[in-house]
């Protein structure tokens, strides 16, 4: 007695086996090669859905090949970050009003500088920023609940830990080269507020304890001002 098998390339996505044991039977065995969806690349961060108040931007993937044959599942297509906006759309500085420190993950400022760069003039020149680290006294529980992608970062924050936190353009005002909240001539005894964009529930309290050129922190404990 032998086994005869014949296999038979139908394309990239399946294979026919053909076997066979002498003349007593034949059977055909198909067999489907699962391919994993296929997703582009990230598209630019937009800008802020509102200005002058703190919102959400947004950024998208596109699906380049749907999964087949119980293929890998596609990842999300769509992340979401909090982000301010200090311009009108005619070009007015605004949100500048707002008292609490609003802040974000320090990765959103590596976007902020490239959008901020592509709309200066060349004799424009950016004014220096600067880091003001604080000590953590209170926070919400609502930061340690946040699971969004782009809103993870929110539970890093802990109490009586030292953050660092950068002002840069375009947060920084134009006239008083500073950002809202920063605490300037506070002591370090004056309790301040501070709110996470992207979740208003995620908020809390925290002390200045200095002002340096440039932040130190570590990447988890470094945010900016929006």
């Amino acid at each position: 007695c032998y086994l005869h098998i014949r296999v038979l390339i139908r394309d990239l996505n399946s294979v026919e086996i053909h076997t066979s044991a002498g003349h007593a039977y034949s059977q055909l065995v198909r067999v489907s090669t699962a391919l994993p969806c296929v997703v582009g690349e990230w598209s630019h961060w937009s800008g802020c859905a509102e200005q002058c108040q703190p919102d959400l931007r947004i950024r998208r993937r596109y699906v380049q090949q749907e999964p087949k044959n119980g293929g890998e599942a596609c990842p999300a297509l769509e992340e979401k970050a909090g982000c301010l906006e200090y311009l009108t759309y005619q070009g007015e500085d605004c949100g500048h009003e707002h008292v609490p420190a609003f802040i974000t993950t320090s990765e959103y400022n590596k976007e902020r500088k490239r959008r901020a760069a592509s709309s200066l003039q060349p004799s424009d020149k950016e004014a220096a920023g600067y880091c003001v680290e604080f000590k953590t006294e209170s926070l919400s529980h609502h930061c340690a609940l946040e699971n969004r992608p782009y809103a993870r970062w929110m539970q890093y924050l802990r109490e009586g830990h030292t953050v660092c936190v950068a002002c840069q353009p375009p947060a920084m005002n134009t006239d008083t080269h500073r950002c809202s909240g920063d605490g300037h001539n506070a002591d370090g005894s004056k309790i301040l507020h501070w709110e996470a964009v992207g979740n208003s529930q995620c908020q809390g309290t925290w002390k200045k304890i200095r002002q340096l050129e440039h932040c130190s922190c570590p990447l988890v404990h470094s945010f900016i001002f929006t």
